[in-house]
């Protein structure tokens, strides 16, 4: 890896950082409240061609990988975006177009991603259920051939923008785990047109990030096209894995990002803020819990890096993106909750904004993968034998 200042690299660090100044935290605030999909940011995100960072030049993309994705998520988050830095890019940008581009078929390129290089169509990514959660393996959504087409049936749980998306890649059985020689096999992946009559969307209420839906999704006999089919039928499992690390690098970089954003709105808090006729940041008590998480966060983006490297490199990253995942969350969570602590009580505040990023990065414990998941996969990666 070379860590020299990269210009091009240079160059989207400013262009996030300006598109966060004009969709700053109040823009953001106002959002969350109304509960209204930002399309002005959205679009801004195609105007600057963030939209086809992943997506090859031939499709109207910029070509470029998972380093200038993270670079890209992380500053937008930083600088003001909190959680929705990472959150309108990593299912369309990031998860459809990784997947159409490494697996689809010509016309499926052709079709899917120049509309979203040009922020022209928007992807739902369903994969989770009720009760398969982090276990993908054991989902219960299944696929039937009839002809030159396949029945769906099924449901899907916690799936974002599925209530606006033009499009969702479906995770769905094709053969049932039982009769399937290895778990592994059986998946197949389907791009499905969201305005199929078949599919009944009902968004759930929900904590944080209000500013786009997350649903409950079900499926009544939606007929789709083998021409929908992505990759090859029965072995859907392995173009998903190919999906879900550019996923935990995204989040890997919302974590950071959002617990950058509140540090340094704690420490600009924390120099004009005057108690006992002294600024609070001078008492170590307030600096030295920010400074040690902000530490951690940068060590962590670190590791984020490499992981991004490996991934652009065609090389193995599953370890890495989850060492990424697990130190980047458990930094940023601990710089919002000590930004908070320097607010006092203004820090449970709406106006400062502190409450809702503790809110959002919140969320990164539990997606895209939780916490134990995570780990569980570096204890056995490091020697210890498997658990799950």
């Amino acid at each position: 890896m070379n860590f020299s200042d990269d210009p091009t690299h240079s160059l989207i660090r400013s262009t996030a950082a300006k598109i966060a100044d004009q969709y700053g935290p109040a823009y953001w605030r106002e959002k969350e409240e109304q509960g209204e999909f930002a399309e002005g940011f959205w679009d801004e995100l195609a105007a600057a061609d963030f939209h086809g960072l992943l997506i090859p030049e031939e499709y109207e993309g910029a070509g470029m990988g998972m380093q200038e994705m993270g670079i890209a998520m992380e500053t937008l988050c930083a600088e003001g975006c909190g959680m929705a830095g990472t959150w309108y890019l990593v299912l369309t940008a990031g998860m459809a177009a990784v997947g159409i581009n490494k697996h689809g078929t010509e016309k499926q390129k052709e079709t899917y991603l120049p509309d979203i290089a040009r922020g022209k169509r928007n992807f739902s990514i369903g994969i989770t259920e009720a009760k398969a959660g982090t276990n993908t393996l054991n989902v219960g959504t299944h696929a039937e051939k009839d002809g030159d087409e396949y029945v769906i049936n099924g449901e899907k749980a916690w799936i974002t923008y599925s209530d606006r998306a033009d499009n969702m890649i479906l995770v769905s059985r094709t053969t049932p785990r039982e009769k399937a020689e290895k778990a592994t096999e059986g998946i197949s992946l389907f791009i499905l047109d969201m305005d199929d009559p078949g599919i009944d969307v009902s968004p759930i209420p929900k904590h944080a990030i209000n500013y786009s839906k997350s649903c409950e999704v079900f499926f009544d006999d939606v007929r789709v096209p083998e021409e929908n089919l992505l990759g090859e039928e029965d072995a859907g499992w392995w173009a998903l894995v190919d999906t879900l690390n550019p996923e935990r690098i995204g989040f890997s970089a919302a974590a950071t990002g959002i617990g950058k954003l509140a540090a340094h709105t704690a420490i600009d808090y924390a120099n004009e803020r005057e108690v006992f006729d002294a600024p609070i940041g001078t008492h170590q008590a307030v600096s030295f819990p920010i400074t040690k998480a902000y530490a951690q966060m940068e060590t962590a983006a670190l590791m984020r890096q490499k992981a991004a490297w490996l991934y652009d490199q065609g090389e193995d990253c599953g370890y890495e993106t989850n060492v990424a995942k697990a130190v980047a969350v458990e930094a940023g969570i601990e710089a919002v909750k000590q930004s908070m602590q320097a607010f006092g009580g203004w820090g449970y505040a709406k106006e400062y904004d502190l409450e809702r990023w503790w809110r959002e990065v919140n969320l990164t414990r539990l997606a895209p993968v939780t916490q134990q998941m995570a780990y569980n996969h570096i204890a056995h990666e490091i020697g210890f034998p498997r658990s799950y």
